[in-house]
This record gives C-alpha cells, structure tokens and sequence, in this order.
C-alpha cells in the first residue's frame, strides 16, 4: 500500500474526509492510477498512520475518506542525527537515501578541512530541497511516520554549537586500526530513549588530527566501527543498522 505525508493537520476520525496534498495527488492518481475505493496509507503531522480510500478526484484534485487510524512504532528509539563532511557525486545522496530507510532522524553536511567537494552559496538551498524530497520518497517507501530532516553547516565549529545531542561519536579511521571496538557500545548502553545521539563522520578524505581533537573537546567519543575501512557513504549506514540492532533486535 502507497504511503504519503500529510502537511496540515486532518481530523483523524474514521468516516471523515480531507484534501489529498497536490503532490500526493500526482503520484497516487496519475503514476499509481488509484480509482475512487482505492486505499492509502497517510502519515499526519503527528504521526499517526491513516488508512483512507479515494473518494473522488478529477486529476488534480483528491478527496480521500478515513478508513482506520493508528500509532505504529516504527522510529529508532534513539533518535540518531548523521552529520558528514561534504562528499563528491552523489555520495550526499546515496547517505540521505539509505540513512532514512535505516532510521536516521536527521542528516547534517558541514565543510571540513579534506573535504574537497564544496557547495557554491548559490546551489546550497537546491542541493537542500533536492536531498529533502529524496528524503522524504525513502521514508514513503520505508513506511516511516517522521521524514529526516536535511541541513547544512559551514564549519565543523557551527555543527557542534547548532546541533543538538544527548551524546555523540565520532568514527574516526586512526579508532579502526588500532583495534577500538567498544566505544560505541558503552555509549549505546548509557543512553536511554528518546536521547538523541549525534554521529559524525568525514569525506573521503577523512577528518584532521586537530578536527578530531575538537570533536572530542566537545564530549564526542571517537569510535571504531570493526577492523575494516569503510567508504565516506557506507559508514554512517554501518552505524544506523549498529544502532538499530542494539535498540530493535537485542
């Protein structure tokens, strides 16, 4: 079943009808082809899953009808914030795309200092919309109830300052291959829902020694995340399905 995110508050009571968002509309009529008494799912603004049928529409509009309501726990309990240097291509992406179908709550890009991609003031916000929908299409298809927010830092200094977190970790390579396996672990076991934990990350490159020794003055654990070099674009994933297995499967 198609799900969608409603942007303004609905009556949730079963029998009552609201307006299909515009978007919504596109996707669920024209690409999905619904016909009046087929059924979606709807995610209200509070998070509460409806399940309602298509009443009428004339292609550009819809009307949809509740059918049935509820609360489903389908959200990390440890609301987790990805936070990455600047990466080249589609890496931006790839993390946003995945991240929010393994979970993630938000994602921060910052400028770091190996960082060799850059985003040009005048492109920022299109970067940003465009990770925003794709965020919000993997979270349809995830069958989440929240979208992930997306954001933007210019330096790892405002990252620390701006983004709010009950802990953090940093993965850093120098962990990995000195054996480190247990930091993320010990930070996982002292936190308790809904504690928002804050990951950090860097490009390809990696991040310096001294950006490393700052993340760490601001109570940022470094951690390693096993004995392997992991790509800028798989090691936040690598940290959210961790995540996940400790809060949802252990």
């Amino acid at each position: 079943m198609q799900r969608y995110f409603l942007n303004e508050p609905v009556t949730t009571t079963v029998g009552q009808t609201f307006a299909v968002p515009t978007d919504s509309v596109k996707h669920w009529v024209k690409v999905m082809r619904a016909q009046p008494g087929d059924a979606a799912e709807f995610v209200t603004v509070d998070h509460a899953v409806l399940v309602a049928k298509l009443v009428v529409t004339d292609g550009r509009e819809a009307t949809a009808q509740v059918v049935s309501n509820q609360q489903p726990q389908v959200e990390l309990p440890l609301p987790v914030t990805i936070a990455c240097g600047l990466s080249k291509g589609d890496k931006p992406e790839q993390i946003v795309q995945r991240g929010t179908e393994l979970g993630a709550s938000a994602f921060v890009f910052f400028d770091s200092q190996w960082a060799v991609a850059k985003w040009a003031a005048s492109k920022r916000e299109r970067k940003l919309a465009r990770l925003a929908k794709i965020a919000q299409g993997a979270a349809e298809q995830s069958h989440r109830t929240m979208i992930p927010t997306v954001s933007y830092e210019a330096s790892l200094a405002q990252l620390l300052t701006n983004v709010p977190y009950d802990a953090g970790v940093v993965a850093w390579e120098e962990s990995a291959k000195q054996g480190e396996s247990s930091q993320l672990v010990q930070t996982l076991k002292q936190m308790t829902p809904p504690q928002r934990l804050l990951a950090i990350f860097g490009p390809e490159g990696g991040l310096t020694p001294d950006e490393v020794s700052q993340i760490q003055a601001a109570g940022v654990t470094a951690v390693g995340l096993g004995p392997r070099i992991m790509r800028a674009e798989t090691a936040p994933l690598y940290l959210l399905s961790s995540v996940s297995f400790w809060c949802e499967l252990v």
